[in-house]
């Protein structure tokens, strides 16, 4: 069974291909996935990335966490299911 985790902290100049290839060091990458900011299209320091067995995510996350990457210490752990929030469109004055 796969499990997402959360990436955190991570430099504006990183790739989804280079945050890929660190996880890939632990087991297989099903999707590395960076959150960009819809209206600056720049990165928000976050992502996301599934890998495919369970127990390789278990040992990236605590490898990982707290660990130095392109220039940041990581903040990695299991990512968590959030209720989305509506999205309001409506701007009041």
């Amino acid at each position: 069974m796969s499990k997402k985790i959360y990436v955190g902290n991570l430099s504006y100049n990183t790739g989804e291909e280079n945050l890929a290839d660190l996880f890939a060091q632990y087991g297989q990458v099903n999707s590395a996935k960076i959150i960009f900011d819809r209206e600056t299209n720049r990165s928000k320091g976050f992502g996301f990335i599934e890998m495919e067995e369970a127990e390789a995510a278990e040992a990236a996350i605590s490898e990982l966490n707290n660990s130095e990457f392109d220039g940041r210490n990581l903040r990695v752990n299991e990512a968590v299911e959030r209720e989305r929030r509506p999205r309001n469109n409506s701007y009041q004055y």
